[in-house]
């Protein structure tokens, strides 16, 4: 069996992580959300080939799989989708590339556990659909399914879900589901979707069979993403491991990884579980709480704190800030006194603007979301559920209530401003909404 991996989309639900890196490569701790899918397959000893449909950033792609390639006993080849036509487009393109009967479909911003894969692959069905229940349904395709568990229709994000069970973007397929995917008409939004292909199927005869996972995560939204790392870092995390220079005065309680090369200045004290990468600097009087996450090369500084966030590489809070519940993409730099809030005045839920519609994220403590290359000045407040695209600046002393597009300049009063092209190293038409605040 061989196993297309579908990587190719923008990752819009993401941004602003996705600004500047294509999903596959997002971090989870240690590793990249693609390492984290092949080290699951290596495990579940499901496949001797593997094929990557990526499109957006496709030239990283392939530099991270020659990287890590020799690690793992099979295969990788990376296929171009070219124009992201939705997931049904992408996997036609895929098995272009398959030599076996027989794939394993694996949607790349989703996670699963090696073993759901191995038993999924060891099926004798040539067609299975995995599945998941959730608490709301409605953002998702509802699984109908008859008496003896086979599938009868897929229905897409219905405001009245006949059930619970959920399309968990899991697939074993024969490749002669080349033939449907051929036949399907694009979508409303334009797409050529997977499961319109699914649902032919089911008509025309052949039994298709649902599989319930044992564990499924969406890892589509930001929050999803970083409950998902808090999840990964408590399993990689079990124990104290420091391999950096620690200073007298310096606390670590509770399982807490220092890589290499990395300073705890004194008077810090990290509360496990915590991952800190290498050629990391922290302090003096830094305070990292549990559920942090902190990469390669980045500052934190006197008197920061940070809480159960992500904070990716080469980022630099050198002074007197608060990181809370936040993701923080690489070359960040927060100024003096710049504060990343995760709670509502109010204690109510935060909700986030997703592709410019409002959404509700479930939690009570969420912070700011900030892309690539961020510069913020002295004391700056982000809101809870706050979106800073890449590369934007943000002038001291500014109070942000809303999302700021990526290449923008927000001044003081709130005037928005786009940087000149030349500063601008991103294309940011696939970011751009309608008339919504990320189109400015």
């Amino acid at each position: 069996m061989e196993a297309v991996i579908l990587a190719a989309g923008f990752g819009r639900g993401l941004e602003p992580i996705t600004h500047t890196r294509p999903k596959p490569l997002v971090p989870v701790v240690d590793r990249t959300l693609l390492e984290y899918h092949l080290d699951n397959l290596e495990r579940a000893s499901a496949v001797r080939r593997v094929v990557v449909v990526a499109g957006y950033l496709i030239e990283r792609v392939r530099e991270k799989v020659r990287e890590v390639g020799r690690r793992y006993p099979f295969e990788i080849e990376v296929v171009d989708q070219g124009r992201p036509l939705g997931t049904g487009h992408a996997l036609l393109k895929g098995l272009e590339a398959v030599r076996s009967d027989s794939v394993l479909v694996i949607y790349a911003d989703s996670a699963y556990t090696p073993e759901d894969l191995e038993e999924i692959s060891k099926s004798p069905s040539p067609y299975l659909v995995a599945a998941h229940r959730v608490e709301d349904p409605r953002d998702y395709g509802v699984l109908v399914c008859g008496p003896s568990g086979e599938l009868r229709d897929v229905i897409e994000k219905p405001p009245q879900p006949v059930s619970d069970l959920v399309n968990a973007g899991l697939y074993k397929l024969s490749t002669g589901i080349a033939a449907y995917l051929e036949r399907v008409e694009p979508s409303p939004r334009g797409e050529y979707e997977l499961t319109d292909a699914i649902r032919m199927l089911v008509k025309s005869g052949p039994a298709v069979r649902v599989y319930e996972l044992r564990y499924w995560r969406d890892l589509g939204r930001p929050w999803r993403y970083l409950e998902f790392c808090k999840e990964v870092l408590e399993k990689r995390v079990r124990a104290e491991e420091v391999l950096g220079r620690v200073e007298s005065g310096v606390r670590i309680r509770g399982p807490v990884y220092v890589g290499e090369s990395s300073e705890i200045l004194s008077g810090t004290y990290i509360e496990g579980p915590a991952y800190i990468g290498d050629g990391v600097t922290l302090g003096p009087n830094a305070y990292v709480r549990p559920g942090t996450v902190i990469l390669d090369g980045s500052r934190i500084g006197f008197s920061v704190e940070v809480k159960a966030s992500v904070v990716m590489e080469k980022v630099h809070a050198s002074h007197l800030s608060y990181i809370g519940d936040s993701v923080v993409c690489e070359n960040v730099n927060l100024g003096a006194g710049t504060i990343l809030a995760n709670l509502r005045l109010d204690d109510g839920e935060i909700k986030v603007r997703i592709k410019g519609v409002r959404v509700s994220t479930g939690r009570r403590k969420l912070g700011a979301l900030l892309g690539g290359h961020v510069k913020t000045g002295v004391n700056v407040s982000v809101n809870p559920g706050i979106k800073v695209g890449a590369y934007s600046r943000i002038f001291p002393g500014v109070v942000l209530y809303d999302d700021v597009p990526p290449c923008h300049v927000v001044r003081p009063g709130g005037s928005l401003d786009s940087l000149p092209d030349a500063e601008c190293p991103i294309d940011k038409e696939p970011w751009l909404w309608g008339d919504s605040p990320t189109r400015r």
